[in-house]
C-alpha cells in the first residue's frame, strides 16, 4: 500500500488542481417547429391544464417524501430546471389495476412518492442532449434513468418512426414540450427503477448465470449488499448552494460548496455472459470457470493455488470474480472522460498520440484495472487494454482488452439496481500476468477523481455526481465549467464537497476542507476535474496498488498563484525532498520554456531532460487549449 500524505505550511490555502499521481513502469431530432414552448407556464401550470395528466396531479399532490415535507406541484411551479416524465391518465389507471385498487387515493403515501420522485430530474433533458444511454444526473429517488431508441415499424404501417423509452419500459408517446423551468416528456408507463441489491438483481438476468453462480460459491455477493452509510450526517452544513459562508476562492474564481445529503456505498460489475463464455472458452459450468480461474491466477499466486476454500479473498475463483468488481458507481460514460457519444473534453486531446484512459483498484484486493476510449475505428470502451487507437503504443505493444458492451444494446441500460450497475463485456478480466506485465507495465496518469469512490457514488441534491459533476453556472446545458477569469463574489461554481472521515481513500481533519469542482475545458486540468483542498492541513491519499516493480511518482500541480501555500510530500511517512512552495511560477521554478520557444525536437527532449534532472517535466499536450 502506498500513501501520500501533504502537510501545509506557511500560507493558509492550497488548491490542488487536478492533482494527479504518475506511475512509470444517434442524433434523431424531432425538430425545433414540432416543440411546444411557452415563457409563461412552469411545469404544473403545463400539467393542471392538460387534462391527461389529472391523475398524475393527484400523485404529486400526496407524495411528500422521506421527511413528509416535499411539496412537488409547489415545486415544479416555481423557478428550477426540471425533466419531468409524466404519465398519461391511462398509464395510471393501468398501473391502479395491477395492484388491485380503483383510484389513485388507494394508494399508499409511499407508493405516491416513488411514482412522483422516479419521474423527475432536477435538470432539463431534452431528447437532442440525451437520446440513448443514462441521464448525467438521478432522479428525485437517487437513481440514474436510461433513455433508449429504437426504430418502430407498427405503429404506422409503412413507416419507420423514432421510438424513444426510459428504462425500457415507458415509451415517450410525446416528446420535449417545453415549459419556463424545464421540460415534459408524456410516457405511456409509469416509471420504476429497482429497489434490489446488484447480488440479488443478478439472479434475474438469464445471460449471466455463472458469473452469479461465482458470486454466491465465493461469498462475494455478501460484500454487495451496502447502500447507505448510518453514521453520515451532514449537520449543520449545507446540502444546497445557499450558504455564503460556503462561497471559496480558488486561484482566480470563487466555488460554491454544498455536500451530500447522504453517502452511498454502490457497484460497478463487469460480466461475461454465458454465450461469451461459451463461444470462446467453452465454459459452460461452475467448474469450468473454477478451472479457468485456476489457469489464470495460479501462476501469479502459485503459494495460494492449493487454497480450496472459496470465500478466502486468495482463492482463485474469488479472485477471479473480486476482479469484475469496482467499488463505486460507474455507467458506461462515467468511467473515463469521454462523457458522451459527442464528448466535448475528448475532442481537446491528440488522441492520434495515446488513448484517454482512467485505472481503478477493483475488489480483488491489492489489484487494478484499466479503463480506455480510443478514438478510431476501433472506437468504444475497453478494460485492460493497451495501445494507441487500434494500433501498437510507442513502444511497439498492442492488447486488445475486452470490450464492453454500449449502452442500449443487449438490454444493457436496464442493468442497475438500488446499489449499482453492471455491464456485459466481451472476454474475460484477469489480474494475470500479462496483465500486470504487459498492459499496466506502463506510465498511468491517475486523475484525482477517481481515487476515492465517494467521488463518483455520492450526489448532489441535483443528482449530479462530483467526478464530472455538472454545474448551474455554465454553457453547454451546464456540462463544463465555464473557468471565466474573474474575482467577481458572484462568479460560483456550484461544486460538491466532502466531509473528513466519509472519503474513501482520503484521510483528513475538521481544519481541512476538501471538494471536487465541476469539470472544465478551461484550465490546466489533466482530464477536466479538480480536486480542491483549502485550509491548514495534513492530509493522505491512498493511492491504487500497482503491480510489484520500481516506480517513479509525478506530482501534477498548477503553479504561479499567490493564494497557494507551501507543502510537504510524504510516500508511506517518508519526507519527498524539501517543503515545496506552489507560489512561483514555472520560470523561477526551473526555468520553464515552451516548446514553440525552443524549436525543434532535439532541443525540446534536451531541455525536457535537463529540467528532469532537477525533479520536474512538464504535463500533456492538449490538441487545443480553451
Amino acid at each position: 500500500m502506498n500513501i501520500l500524505n501533504f502537510k501545509h505550511f506557511a500560507v493558509a490555502v492550497l488548491s490542488c488542481a487536478a492533482l494527479q499521481f504518475g506511475l512509470v513502469s444517434c442524433s434523431d431530432d424531432p425538430g425545433v417547429e414540432n416543440y411546444y414552448t411557452s415563457t409563461s407556464q412552469y411545469a404544473t401550470d403545463y400539467l393542471m391544464a392538460n387534462g391527461q395528466f389529472s391523475e398524475y396531479t393527484k400523485i404529486l399532490e400526496r407524495a411528500t417524501g422521506e421527511k413528509g415535507t416535499l411539496r412537488l406541484l409547489q415545486l415544479l411551479g416555481s423557478y428550477g430546471s426540471y425533466t419531468v416524465f409524466a404519465p398519461t391518465n391511462d398509464a395510471v389507471y393501468t398501473y391502479l389495476a395491477s395492484k388491485g385498487v380503483s383510484s389513485v387515493e388507494e394508494l399508499s403515501k409511499e407508493d405516491c412518492d416513488t411514482i412522483a420522485l422516479n419521474s423527475i430530474i432536477e435538470n432539463a433533458y431534452f431528447t437532442t442532449d440525451v437520446n440513448n444511454g443514462t441521464y448525467p444526473q438521478t432522479n428525485m429517488l437517487d437513481q440514474y434513468l436510461t433513455i433508449s431508441s429504437d426504430s418502430d415499424t407498427v405503429s404506422v404501417p409503412g413507416q419507420v418512426l423514432l421510438a424513444m423509452t426510459i428504462n425500457k419500459e415507458a415509451l415517450i408517446i410525446h416528446a420535449d414540450d417545453s415549459v419556463s423551468n424545464g421540460v415534459v416528456h408524456t410516457i405511456n408507463k409509469l416509471i420504476f427503477t429497482s429497489t434490489e441489491f446488484i447480488s440479488d438483481f443478478l439472479d434475474n438476468d438469464e445471460n449471466c448465470t455463472l458469473y452469479n453462480a461465482a458470486l454466491k460459491a465465493t461469498g462475494v455477493n455478501e460484500l454487495l449488499k451496502d447502500y447507505i452509510d448510518p453514521t453520515y450526517s451532514v449537520g449543520s452544513d449545507s446540502i444546497d448552494w445557499t450558504n455564503d459562508a460556503l462561497v471559496m476562492p480558488t486561484a482566480v474564481e470563487y466555488d460554491n460548496v454544498a455536500y451530500p445529503e447522504k453517502r452511498f456505498f454502490k457497484f460497478t460489475m463487469f460480466i461475461c455472459t454465458d454465450k461469451v463464455l461459451k463461444e470462446k472458452y467453452n465454459i459452460t459450468t461452475l467448474d469450468d470457470l473454477r478451472a479457468k480461474a485456476h489457469e489464470l491466477y495460479d501462476p501469479v499466486y502459485p503459494d495460494d493455488k492449493n487454497i480450496t476454500d472459496e470465500r478466502d479473498r486468495r482463492n482463485a475463483l474469488n479472485r477471479f470474480i473480486s476482479y469484475h468488481i469496482l467499488n463505486r458507481y460507474a455507467d458506461y460514460y462515467k468511467l473515463t472522460c469521454v462523457d458522451g457519444p459527442n464528448s466535448t473534453l475528448a475532442v481537446n486531446w491528440n488522441r492520434r498520440k495515446w488513448d484517454i484512459s482512467d485505472w481503478y483498484e477493483t475488489m480483488m484486493p491489492y489489484s487494478i484495472l484499466k479503463c480506455s476510449y480510443p478514438n478510431g475505428s476501433q472506437a468504444g470502451l475497453y478494460i485492460n487494454r493497451r495501445g494507441v487507437q487500434s494500433r501498437a503504443d510507442e513502444r511497439g505493444v498492442f492488447v486488445r482488452g475486452a470490450k464492453v458492451t454500449p449502452e442500449g444494446n443487449m438490454g444493457i441500460s436496464t442493468n442497475k439496481c438500488l446499489n449499482g450497475i453492471y455491464h456485459y463485456i466481451d472476454d474475460i478480466i484477469a489480474y494475470d500476468q500479462n496483465t500486470q506485465q504487459v498492459v499496466l507495465n506502463e506510465r498511468m496518469r491517475i486523475d484525482a477523481s477517481t481515487l476515492s469512490p465517494d467521488f463518483m457514488n455520492c450526489t448532489s441534491i441535483t443528482g449530479s455526481p462530483a467526478r464530472g459533476c455538472y454545474t448551474r453556472t455554465t454553457n453547454e446545458n451546464g456540462k463544463y465549467g465555464t473557468g471565466d477569469a474573474t474575482s467577481n463574489h458572484n462568479n460560483k461554481q456550484t461544486c460538491l464537497g466532502f466531509k473528513a472521515g466519509f472519503v474513501k481513500n482520503f484521510k483528513y481533519d475538521n481544519n481541512t476542507h476538501l471538494h471536487v469542482r465541476p469539470r472544465t475545458l478551461h484550465f490546466w486540468s489533466y482530464q477536466g476535474d479538480e480536486v480542491t483542498i483549502l485550509g491548514i492541513f495534513d492530509f493522505s491519499v491512498k493511492i491504487p496498488p500497482v503491480p510489484a516493480g520500481t516506480y517513479e511518482v509525478r506530482l501534477f500541480t498548477c503553479v504561479a498563484f499567490d493564494n497557494r501555500g507551501i507543502i510537504q510530500v510524504y510516500i508511506d511517512d517518508i519526507p519527498q525532498g524539501i517543503p515545496f512552495d506552489m507560489r512561483p511560477g514555472g520560470v523561477a521554478l526551473f526555468g520553464w520554456k515552451s516548446d514553440d520557444a525552443l524549436g525543434d525536437e532535439d532541443a525540446v527532449a534536451s531541455f525536457d531532460k535537463s529540467i528532469h534532472n532537477l525533479g520536474w517535466m512538464k504535463g500533456p499536450i492538449l490538441l487545443s487549449y480553451f
